[in-house]
């Protein structure tokens, strides 16, 4: 079984930061691509931003304010977001393309348990 917690939601004002993080753990052989989703209320989940081992891809929307990274030796991902908006308002969720046997090549995407984040102006 794998599980995957996220820390560090919360209430910031417009143009401040916030760091979340999302540490999996249980059965890992290996991860692969790892990503933070977010939805609004009244709006669909909307990919913020991916990240492999070799790249990271962000939405236009926070490109130049998100930062995405990961530590595979802690199997631990984190999303800075710098110069909040209210637009950013959502609960994000992060997730994991999850190897969990190294005798089986199967992959699985895990998510963790939502962070709300609140924006004020």
């Amino acid at each position: 079984q794998v599980d995957l917690v996220e820390s560090g939601g919360g209430l910031v004002q417009a143009g401040g930061s916030l760091r979340l993080s999302c540490a999996a753990s249980g059965s890992i052989f290996s991860i692969n691509v790892m990503g933070w989703y977010r939805q609004a209320p009244g709006n669909q989940r909307e990919l913020v931003a991916t990240i492999t081992g070799g790249s990271a891809n962000y939405q236009d929307s926070v490109k130049g304010r998100f930062t995405i990274s990961r530590d595979d030796a802690e199997n631990t991902m984190s999303l800075q977001m710098n110069s909040l908006k209210p637009e950013d308002t959502a609960v994000y969720y992060c997730s994991a393309d999850i190897r969990t046997d190294k005798r089986r090549p199967n992959v699985y995407r895990f998510w963790g348990q939502g962070a709300q984040v609140t924006v004020s102006s």
